[in-house]
């Protein structure tokens, strides 16, 4: 149980995190960046993938709990 609540809290600080750097980055697009230049500059910053890890851990944590 706990360490379900744990795998939820990591994914979910993980998601915050990758949210705010892709956020962050989105401050690009007016200085002239086109959306292709900006979808290929985040593929490229490892910081960016702690958005879709963040998800797969909370989808994890929530799934793999035993209903009754």
């Amino acid at each position: 149980m706990m360490f379900r609540i744990f795998l939820f809290l990591l994914g979910f600080g993980l998601a915050v995190a990758g949210g705010v750097v892709v956020i962050t980055y989105m401050n690009f697009i007016p200085a002239g960046l086109a959306w292709t230049d900006f979808f290929s500059y985040i593929k490229g910053r490892p910081e960016c993938y702690f958005l879709p890890i963040g998800f797969i851990l909370m989808i994890i944590a929530l799934y793999s709990y035993p209903y009754k």
